[in-house]
């Protein structure tokens, strides 16, 4: 992001009444409901004349205002400050994942909403991450998307994926130009008949050359891969979750794939 055109002075003044656990949350519990001094210092199990110095702080600060019955509740700048710091929120909770993994492929627009990933479930180990990933497809019953950086064809995933076919489940995926695919995989595609669900529409593929992440989506959960240091998609940590801010996050970033996204082509895929 550029700077020349920032007020750093601006921003470090409210990153400073940002500064106190109290004051954050105060922020907090009035996102959820408008409150009284009363109500907040008890909630906040603190006294009325500590709350109070940091209620007048955030009124200052413009974050917060009181209404005409009495009772506090955040303004607009208040809110916005307070959903842009769900993204700082998931970074600072995760920071030991992304000591070794990077966002810098992936679009600012995704970045800033990372705070939709909160609450995600970590799954650490390739065997782990792949049980996970069959299961979250058996789980299907109306739609997969993915993006695949690798196409793990174990017997039991090809079964999964073929009932799933057979039963009009709808399975779109995108797949990185350098992805890795089993030189089998011509032969399975044959033998199980995939090609039918192409020309009907039930599969459909597309392509695209640089990923900032890997997703699998279904309408009941969903998971995300990022990249380790040297921009490849590191499948041995996924994040999951069934909540439907995550479910968000990830569909729009596929969407957002396929429309950058090409035709698919067998001939740009590795083996």
């Amino acid at each position: 992001m550029a700077t020349n055109f920032v007020n750093l002075e601006k921003i470090s003044n409210n990153f400073m009444e940002l500064a106190s656990e109290q004051r954050l949350d105060i922020i907090t519990r009035l996102a959820e409901q408008k409150l009284n001094l009363s109500k907040l210092s008890e909630l906040l199990n603190a006294t009325k004349p500590e709350v109070h110095r940091n209620i007048n702080r955030l009124l200052r600060a413009e974050l917060i205002e009181k209404n005409t019955d009495g009772g506090y509740g955040l303004t607009t700048s208040g809110s916005a400050f307070l959903t842009q710091f769900s993204s700082f929120y998931f970074i600072i909770e995760n920071k030991k994942y992304f000591a070794s993994h990077t966002l810098r492929n992936l679009e600012q627009k995704f970045i800033q909403r990372l705070g939709a990933l909160n609450g995600g479930r970590q799954i650490n180990g390739f065997v782990r991450v792949l049980e996970k990933w069959k299961k979250i497809h058996e789980n299907a019953q109306e739609y997969v998307c993915n993006i695949l950086s690798e196409v793990p064809y174990s017997g039991d995933i090809i079964d999964v994926i073929t009932s799933k076919l057979g039963n009009n489940v709808q399975i779109r995926s995108i797949f990185t130009e350098n992805a890795i695919i089993p030189e089998e995989r011509a032969k399975i595609f044959h033998e199980k008949g995939f090609q039918k669900y192409v020309q009907n529409g039930t599969l459909e593929r597309r392509i695209k050359k640089s990923i900032g992440a890997l997703v699998l989506i279904t309408e009941k959960e969903s998971a995300v891969f990022f990249s380790n240091m040297n921009g490849i998609p590191d499948l041995t940590t996924m994040f999951t979750s069934t909540d439907p801010d995550f479910h968000d996050w990830c569909y729009d970033y596929f969407e957002w794939c396929w429309k950058n996204s090409t035709n698919f082509q067998e001939s740009k895929l590795n083996s």
